[in-house]
């Protein structure tokens, strides 16, 4: 089935179009080709030909959420999981645009922070879509694919430079190991951040490919610092419930980096950013409803 789609939106290929199967399916693949591997290097040979893939995940028990989003991210598109009407009407009538159309593909972002005023950092989430350093010039490393429409939040915790960084797995010394003589010890060379530069917090850098190219082009965006800025007064209302959408993940995960966070948290955080006037409010006053059902539990 899914080599015959391939084949049908190749037939009827429109350069200006947009050109993509939709798979409909509980990821439970048992006639043809079963191999995961197999699977994969079929879908990612086939996004060479400017084919995308959307794959809707149905069913409940044996579903296969896993693999259907690595065969979405390997086939240049989107996945979602159509559990209710609402579901199927918020992914292929509301928000068609985003789940249908791509306007950039392999997308990477690179945060660099200034060890100046930065002491340690730690990504929230994002597991599944880690690169190496390295790979973020190399054009030749699948990324992810952005909808028209679509934003993307990362979120970082972050110990300014000079504070106690939290740890909870202090290592003892070995009582074999000698210990060096004071005087030998050194420390290893840092690297001077230069003048021009000590006032920024971060360095942003954003690689993308248009959907029909495979060359990538870059953006950089530098961050200034401030100390004096009131972080709780300077959150927009979007990004609080972007926070508090984080925290409730952290939560159901029973994650020990939630801190003193709590489903009280979550709605005081995602309260301000509920109420908006667009088909958009609508999921978030749901979002609330969940965090309700969960405190309940």
């Amino acid at each position: 089935g899914i080599k015959t789609a391939y084949d049908l939106a190749k037939k009827h290929f429109r350069k200006e179009g947009q050109n993509r199967v939709i798979l409909c399916t509980d990821g439970d693949f048992n006639v043809g080709i079963t191999d995961n591997g197999q699977l994969e290097s079929l879908i990612q040979q086939e996004a060479k030909s400017g084919v995308f893939l959307t794959v809707l995940g149905f069913g409940m028990g044996n579903f296969k959420d896993n693999r259907l989003k690595l065969l979405s991210d390997k086939g240049n598109g989107n996945y979602g999981y159509i559990d209710s009407i609402e579901e199927a009407r918020k992914l292929l009538v509301e928000n068609l645009t985003g789940t249908l159309i791509t306007i950039a593909k392999d997308v990477k972002i690179q945060v660099d922070f200034n060890p100046a005023q930065v002491g340690a950092y730690r990504l929230l989430g994002y597991e599944n879509r880690k690169l190496q350093d390295r790979d973020f010039n190399d054009d030749r490393k699948d990324a992810g694919e952005i909808g028209a429409g679509h934003t993307i939040t990362a979120l970082y915790e972050i110990v300014p430079l000079g504070r106690a960084i939290p740890s909870e797995n202090q290592v003892d010394a070995s009582r074999y190991a000698t210990p060096e003589p004071a005087e030998e010890k050194k420390e290893e060379p840092k690297a001077e951040t230069p003048a021009e530069h000590r006032g920024e917090l971060m360095f942003v850098k954003l690689r993308y490919k248009q959907p029909d190219a495979e060359k990538s082009e870059l953006v950089t965006y530098p961050v200034a610092w401030s100390e004096s800025t009131d972080a709780s007064r300077s959150m927009s209302n979007d990004f609080r419930f972007a926070a508090a959408v984080a925290l409730f993940g952290m939560l159901l995960r029973d994650s020990r980096y939630s801190g003193d966070g709590s489903f009280a948290t979550v709605t005081e955080l995602a309260g301000p950013g509920a109420d908006v006037a667009d088909p958009e409010g609508k999921y978030r006053r749901e979002f609330l409803e969940l965090v309700k059902k969960a405190a309940a539990l």
